[in-house]
């Protein structure tokens, strides 16, 4: 009886296996070209000066860490509340380096950037954003910025 119970148990781990691949989703083929155009889409969305066309680059669950705003920005309303304010500083985005990593339905774009505004003023920042491909458009998963510290003395 115990040799029957483990090739059952065998042949029930074997469907789930086989269950499990049949679920698994189709990485869609993308490139660092493709993933780096994502920012620019964001940089461009700024322009309008519409934050809920902003707004529509990040995924519904998604997390903001803003470089002007120490509250985390979980909701869409949130996400809005601040880009109403950060736009109307009229921000123009530039990326000084990066470092793109992709995997399946999944890519990371980290590196530095500099946010000029419409006063002159400019801050440097360092940048991670996450996106996520849902089957019809890469969005923005996670976005953490945060303001260069100044060189320790």
């Amino acid at each position: 009886m115990h040799k029957t119970m483990t090739v059952a148990a065998l042949a029930v781990l074997a469907t789930l296996a086989t269950g499990a691949q049949a679920k698994s989703e189709a990485c869609r083929a993308t490139n660092d070209k493709e993933i780096a155009a994502l920012f620019d889409r964001w940089n461009a969305s700024l322009q309008t000066g519409d934050a809920h066309k902003v707004v529509a680059n990040y995924a519904k669950k998604s997390i903001l860490l803003p470089t002007v705003s120490n509250q985390p920005r979980l909701t869409a309303e949130e996400k809005l509340d601040y880009f109403e304010h950060f736009l109307q500083r009229k921000p123009v985005g530039t990326i000084d380096m990066r470092n793109i990593e992709i995997d399946c339905n999944t890519a990371v774009d980290a590196g530095l950037y500099t946010f000029k505004f419409g006063d002159g003023s400019s801050v440097k920042a360092r940048y991670t954003y996450t996106y996520k491909w849902n089957g019809k458009q890469w969005l923005i998963t996670s976005h953490h910025s945060s303001a260069m510290p100044e060189a320790v003395k």
